[in-house]
């Protein structure tokens, strides 16, 4: 495929980052804060969510791979998708003036939104990340194309967060729901262009629900790799998290410094992406993938001794280098150990591999919450108390440094066991080209 497509498909990560950022970080502050919805009914929509949250990955990844159309299995979401998925966006930040004060209404319409977001995010996006294992087989092409998405989308990243303030403090929140689902409708529409499935796998037979969550939870490969990428999720949330406690406490600097720090790690993180592909080509995945962990790990290191904004900024970079690579290499596992799924099953299951996945990620978010809730509840924090007592110090630069460090130390143990790599893996590699040349055959003969 040609550089150009591959950045337009590409292209959909900067959509995605930045709508599912400025909702997951503004949409509870618009609602509890701006539109006076009680913290109560607010909480237990959030539980609705999130149990929705989880459900709705591995039965969008399930359906999915069911789906048999002339457009193909992914495309038709993407599609019919993008544009009622931007609507859904903008609605979030428009409730209707007549429920507004109205406690149970304007409860289910909260409720109802952003579960209707979610759900649409839901379709659009994983079926655009499926298609990432079937368009790119190779491991060079797979590497490259998974630098462009993680560049693209640190970029969405970091326009949802810094963006959305700018826009609703002089325009409104209408037009900042406008202006972000106007770019991540223009940015799926031109990831299509980029898009190209593989005709000959809407002709294989798709299992049955019992059997194809048996076959995903049974594979060692998968097993391995999440408990690898669990331990990314958790560090990479346990550290954004954190690092508004870790800025305002620890290094003593204040809001616009805060961005300061993010946005260098950010920053740093794209350039070490090139870096991170080229490892990848030359020493395999597997290594790859438990060296960008180990690396990870000890670039934390040195946030457990910073004192202030120039100690804190070389922290944020170094951390950012650290994360470069981590934001890589997880697609790329993924999707040897869904072509190792193909070769046992028959069929292309990449729904269902990363619906799982973000199901997993979505248990992750729980365990975040609960670390550094205990932590601080343990160190004896109190709100808005600077200084800290010396306790509380000490837990904020754990939680920024030895407990993700400790927590990617795990992973590394898990991600050892990891087995598609050397001969096993060239060996499935072969297997799974002569599997595609008699669907191609097959194709040609149906």
């Amino acid at each position: 495929m040609k550089k150009l497509y591959k950045i337009a498909y590409s292209l959909g990560a900067l959509g995605s980052a930045i709508s599912y950022q400025a909702f997951s970080t503004y949409f509870y502050f618009f609602y509890v804060d701006v539109m006076k919805l009680s913290v109560t009914l607010a909480s237990i929509g959030m539980i609705v969510y999130g149990i929705w949250n989880a459900l709705n990955d591995p039965l969008a990844g399930y359906l999915s791979d069911r789906t048999r159309t002339k457009l193909g299995r992914r495309k038709p979401y993407i599609l019919f998708g993008f544009i009622p998925m931007a609507l859904s966006f903008i609605i979030i930040w428009t409730p209707p003036k007549g429920i507004i004060g109205e406690a149970l209404l304007f409860f289910a319409y909260y409720t109802f939104v952003i579960n209707l977001f979610d759900t649409m995010y839901t379709f659009v996006i994983l079926n655009w990340t499926s298609l990432f294992p079937e368009m790119f087989s190779e491991l060079n092409e797979r590497a490259e194309v998974s630098a462009y998405r993680q560049m693209f989308g640190v970029i969405g990243l970091i326009f949802g967060i810094a963006a959305p303030p700018l826009i609703y403090s002089t325009l409104g929140w209408l037009w900042m729901g406008v202006f972000i689902a106007v770019v991540t409708a223009i940015t799926m529409y031109i990831s299509l262009f980029g898009v190209h499935e593989k005709e000959e796998f809407r002709l294989d037979k798709p299992l049955n629900i019992k059997d194809a969550l048996i076959a995903t939870f049974h594979n060692k490969s998968f097993m391995t790799y999440i408990s690898g990428n669990l331990g990314i999720e958790l560090t990479y949330l346990l550290l954004t998290a954190s690092t508004p406690f870790y800025t305002k406490y620890v290094l003593k600097i204040g809001d616009f410094e805060t961005s300061l720090f993010f946005l260098t790690a950010f920053l740093f993180a794209i350039p070490m992406l090139y870096v991170w592909r080229k490892i990848t080509i030359k020493y395999g995945v597997k290594k790859a993938y438990m060296l960008c962990i180990g690396a990870f790990g000890i670039t934390l290191l040195p946030a457990f001794f910073a004192f202030d904004f120039v100690s804190g900024i070389i922290v944020a970079a170094l951390i950012g280098m650290g994360l470069s690579g981590s934001l890589l290499l997880p697609d790329v596992v993924i999707s040897d150990v869904i072509d190792e799924d193909e070769v046992k099953t028959g069929v292309r299951r990449e729904g269902m591999y990363f619906g799982i996945n973000a199901l997993f990620i979505r248990i992750v978010i729980v365990l975040q919450a609960i670390i550094i809730g205990g932590v601080l509840s343990l160190t004896g924090y109190v709100p808005d108390l600077i200084p800290q007592s010396s306790s509380v110090e000490f837990g904020i630069r754990a939680l920024m440094s030895i407990i993700p460090l400790i927590v990617l130390l795990l992973s590394l143990i898990f991600v050892k066991e990891y087995p598609l790599d050397g001969e096993y893996l060239k060996q499935i590699k072969l297997e799974l080209e002569k599997l595609h040349k008699r669907k191609r055959a097959r194709l040609v003969q149906s």
